[in-house]
């Protein structure tokens, strides 16, 4: 959905369609938004996949020259201090673009009351093709993947595994017109849900912004029904704030460059939090009680417990969770019909939601990297 990547980018996440679409239409992380909590859906059917490609190549209604186009515009080159020229150029780019009644419809949340299952959301990024997929992308850019660690502390299977959630490798990185995306969200925002227009304008202004700086046309760039982009799916904004030049040709390119992916998804991660050396979560033993459940419960997945407030409600950390300093979270995971599991959530774990508001989305990310690091292993040893 990520992606990005706001406050902090990513993602005060949207509770949208994004991973049930993301065969089709791009991973979307709405990097620098996390905020409102983005639930797993089930995944849409290849055919609806298909449907929903060939609905996003369908012309919408171009803006045309509305007055709040116009004035966008003029705002924007003023910001900016652009002349006359640039102003009447992002005008008539915007003039063109098009509103799209998908992507209305795929901003929209997800039908409420929608059974989670932690097995079946895994088993859509841990499966053959995209560990295959994340084996040689490995091998390509392991020089990058290393230095990346090495320079930012982020672990290698880390990198990988988020970019193969996102993207499946540079395979999904979204079929929309990105000047598109952001100006129907911007300026047709759909009724039925919280208001986000204000974020979409920025994301748009953001996107005139990164074009002009690596001579882009706006016209042309393609990416998520969202307006996330490339390998890592940043959104603009957390593109221009977070994304490097990581093999130095003095570009920053996340649509064609995976070195630069790998060092701005490292950037991104290190910018949000993360701790070289500290694991991401530990095991724990639920209390009995109902209460107390709830109490450990309530902040979700933001670290707000000590050690000795965990025991105090009752919760039992595991052996290596005694030795951490900082605070845990405790994370739900629901297995459908069966109990829901529990783990404690450490700074990293939150680290990794900063990029999606999802406990789910972070451990798809850590058992597909920790998966992917198993098998690189086994191979080496044959």
């Amino acid at each position: 959905m990520t992606l990005a990547l706001l406050p902090p980018p990513c993602r005060l996440l949207f509770q949208t369609r994004l991973l049930s679409l993301t065969l089709a239409l791009g991973a979307f992380s709405l990097h620098s938004h996390a905020g409102e909590a983005h639930k797993p859906v089930k995944a849409a059917p290849a055919s609806q996949h298909k449907k929903n490609t060939r609905a996003a190549n369908k012309p919408g209604k171009p803006l045309g020259e509305r007055p709040e186009i116009l004035r966008f515009a003029a705002e924007l080159a003023k910001e900016q201090g652009w002349d006359e020229a640039s102003q009447k150029r992002v005008e008539s780019q915007l003039a063109q673009a098009l509103s799209l009644p998908l992507v209305q419809r795929l901003i929209m949340p997800a039908a409420a009351g929608t059974a989670k299952d932690w097995a079946a959301y895994r088993a859509r990024f841990v499966e053959p093709r995209r560990l295959q997929a994340g084996l040689a992308f490995w091998e390509k850019n392991a020089a990058s993947l290393a230095k990346a660690e090495a320079q930012f502390g982020v672990p290698a299977e880390l990198i990988a595994g988020l970019i193969g959630v996102e993207t499946f490798y540079g395979q999904i990185t979204g079929g929309f017109r990105v000047i598109d995306a952001l100006a129907t969200l911007a300026f047709d925002f759909p009724s039925g849900r919280s208001d986000r227009s204000p974020f979409f304008r920025s994301e748009l202004a953001e996107f005139f912004k990164l074009c002009r700086r690596e001579g882009l046309d706006p016209l042309k760039i393609k990416g998520s029904f969202a307006g996330a982009l490339g390998w890592p799916q940043f959104m603009p904004g957390s593109w221009n704030r977070y994304a490097i030049d990581f093999d130095g040709d003095g570009h920053v390119d996340l649509i064609n460059n995976q070195a630069d992916a790998i060092g701005s998804v490292a950037n991104y991660l290190a910018q949000h939090g993360w701790k070289p050396g500290q694991p991401t979560h530990y095991s724990l033993a639920m209390p009995v009680e109902t209460s107390a459940r709830a109490s450990l419960l309530a902040p979700d997945i933001k670290p707000s417990f000590t050690l000795a407030q965990l025991q105090a409600l009752g919760a039992q950390p595991s052996e290596a969770a005694l030795e951490h300093t900082g605070l845990l979270a405790v994370v739900e995971l629901q297995n459908g019909e069966a109990a829901p599991t529990y783990w404690l959530g450490t700074e990293n774990f939150y680290a990794l939601t900063r990029y999606n508001w999802s406990s789910y989305y972070a451990f798809a990310v850590i058992d597909l990297g920790r998966t992917l690091a198993n098998l690189r292993k086994d191979q080496s040893g044959r």
